[in-house]
């Protein structure tokens, strides 16, 4: 059996909306990368990007497991001498949920040009609107909470 290459014109992208509310941060992220990725369809080949757009809604309702909120540090550095900044997961959630889920998701994704271009693909919001009516986002239904 030949292998399949997928080419640009064959590739279909869709949309799909997820809704973030009382969903573990983890398993979110990995189930978005994969959607990025287009590791879900047939044609998903490593070096072409066949991945689909997705917009992620009430990410500031995301919940992390285990002690994470307390324990989970965000570290940014300035590029200057002592200039690291450490933030701690509750304060993130709390300041800037959207970089929370866009962090999260971009680790699991390749860190290439290809990884990049995927990453562009993904839409986080902090409350229900979005404004991205237009493409008709299908709604992937939750996954059930794990403990």
């Amino acid at each position: 059996m030949p292998t399949v290459m997928p080419k640009k014109e064959a590739i279909a992208r869709s949309w799909h909306l997820i809704d973030a509310e009382g969903q573990i941060l983890g398993r979110l992220a990995a189930r978005i990368a994969t959607l990025l990725m287009g590791k879900h369809k047939p044609i998903w080949a490593p070096h072409v990007d066949t991945g689909d757009h997705v917009v992620v809604i009430n990410a500031a309702k995301v919940e992390l497991s285990g002690r994470k909120m307390m324990g989970k540090l965000y570290r940014t550095h300035s590029g200057y001498i002592g200039g690291l900044t450490e933030t701690r997961a509750d304060t993130m959630l709390r300041l800037h949920p959207e970089r929370v889920v866009e962090w999260a998701v971009e680790g699991m994704l390749p860190k290439t040009k290809l990884g990049r271009a995927m990453a562009k693909k993904l839409k986080v919001y902090r409350g229900a609107e979005h404004p991205h009516q237009a493409q008709q986002p299908q709604a992937l239904p939750a996954r059930k909470k794990e403990s």
